[in-house]
């Protein structure tokens, strides 16, 4: 994915029994590591204890850099959570990683949030007036700031929670952690997951399912779209005034972000990508010899095709997992040297045959042309593109930051013209119609292929 970033994973979690929760926020964050690799951190605090007496340590680099073992082993709480973050063009400072941590005259509180407000400006006015003063660039800090505001008004947490809910406006998924009390929000579209899951007394919120199975937990049910959770020593209550009929799902969960064994608001991501590449199968045949996919986000679809087919499904690319996402790299430069560095072609594989190649999307197109043409000098005959989504056309204003239009390859070329500046002998996009069977009949945000977004956005 040469272009596609900022999506987060965040990780909340309370042993009612007083347990140290630092290993189980480690695991988890280690299992959400593919929602995002700049930075990471969490925070942790004793139920039982003083009341502001939190620890927490965050900072740029993957899980296994930042949390060392030395670093963990000098933390200890019963609640706490956990963030990991995408990176984002000129954000990748320390300061800007999550949980965001406040001090105030209620005590403490601490933020970890999946997703983009689309009224930050505003409700960042509105703080500015009154003397805040931000130490980051996020939108999180304006969350927590709210929150952090409301409180002192606020007979609860969960009220000023529920009221700062109330004034954004967006995409998001929060996990916030007050002194006694671990809450869920989830914005109500649906635009970002947030999942429950329980172990013996032990409640866990995740971004995603497969980070409750990696602690041991098991999977209660997804967060609800506009539902407020909070867990207490008494359990869990749940407020659902904010919820609206209307939802919107992130299509790219299903297609893209999310991890193959998660099961998200009823869907298995693996049987969405599976009946993705079916769906390619019945919209664009073709008399080929292989169906292959990009590792790994086209491999799924490209199964699908397979099945759907009757070609036989096979490896066509080694993938070297020691070297980090090409969208990481600045310049278009760097970006095509580290597609060669990162995959190599199975000549033996490819050698004499007509390939299918089925992948996620195409953005500026830099990746799947040079894929293409390694295929080819590898002594493929043809190489016809299947690709599971539909052209992106439009900027996505809720967290997946899709490239401006200018460098979004289908927004200045037909079909026939992408399939010529990459090389491909054809090409067959996803039909937007078929998005929705693909995600088991959800609702879905499809705003980046249809410009049509769930919610009014300001200034557009």
């Amino acid at each position: 994915m040469a272009g596609i970033k900022e999506e987060c994973g965040v990780f909340g979690i309370y042993d009612l029994y007083g347990g140290n929760v630092v290993p189980s926020i480690y695991y988890g964050l280690t299992s959400l590591q593919h929602r995002g690799q700049e930075s990471c951190g969490l925070a942790v605090s004793r139920t039982d204890g003083a009341i502001g007496n939190v620890q927490f340590h965050k900072d740029l680099g993957l899980v296994s850099e930042v949390l060392r073992e030395d670093t963990l082993n000098r933390m200890e709480g019963d609640i706490g959570v956990g963030h990991v973050r995408y990176s984002t063009t000129g954000a990748s400072v320390a300061e800007n990683a999550q949980p965001l941590v406040l001090t105030y005259v209620k005590g403490t509180l601490a933020l970890a949030h999946n997703g983009n407000l689309v009224n930050t400006e505003e409700l960042k006015w509105e703080l500015i007036q009154t003397g805040a003063i931000f130490h980051t660039t996020t939108d999180s800090e304006v969350i927590a700031f709210h929150i952090a505001r409301e409180r002192v008004h606020s007979r609860t947490v969960e009220e000023a929670v529920q009221k700062t809910a109330e004034k954004i406006r967006g995409a998001y998924a929060l996990v916030v952690m007050s002194p006694r009390k671990l809450i869920g929000v989830r914005d109500p579209y649906g635009l970002k997951p947030l999942c429950i899951g329980k172990r013996e007394n032990t409640y866990v919120l995740a971004s995603e399912s497969c980070a409750l199975t990696s602690v041991g937990a098991e999977f209660v049910r997804d967060v609800e779209p506009g539902e407020i959770v909070a867990i207490t020593r008494n359990g869990i209550c749940s407020d659902k005034s904010m919820a609206v009929k209307k939802h919107a799902h992130c299509v790219f969960e299903y297609i893209y972000f999310a991890r193959l064994d998660s099961t998200m608001d009823g869907v298995r991501i693996y049987d969405a990508r599976i009946r993705g590449g079916k769906s390619l199968a019945k919209s664009y045949p073709v008399d080929a010899d292989l169906v292959t996919g990009v590792p790994e986000s086209g491999i799924p679809a490209a199964k699908g095709y397979s099945e759907e087919s009757g070609i036989p499904f096979g490896f066509a690319f080694y993938k070297n997992s020691y070297i980090g996402r090409t969208f990481i790299k600045p310049t278009q430069k760097e970006r095509e040297s580290s597609v060669h560095l990162k995959l190599s072609v199975l000549e033996s594989a490819v050698r004499g045959k007509r390939i299918v190649l089925v992948d996620d999307s195409i953005v500026r197109g830099t990746t799947i042309k040079n894929l293409i043409r390694m295929l080819k000098e590898a002594g493929a005959l043809e190489v016809h593109v299947r690709i599971s989504s539909p052209p992106f056309l439009y900027p996505c204003y809720f967290g997946t930051d899709v490239p401006s239009n200018n460098e979004l390859i289908a927004s200045t070329n037909s079909t026939e013209e992408i399939c010529g500046l990459i090389g491909a002998d054809s090409l067959g996009y996803m039909k937007i119609d078929y998005l929705e069977g693909m995600a088991g009949g959800l609702p879905l945000c499809k705003a980046c292929f249809t410009g049509d977004y769930p919610m009014e956005i300001p200034g557009k």
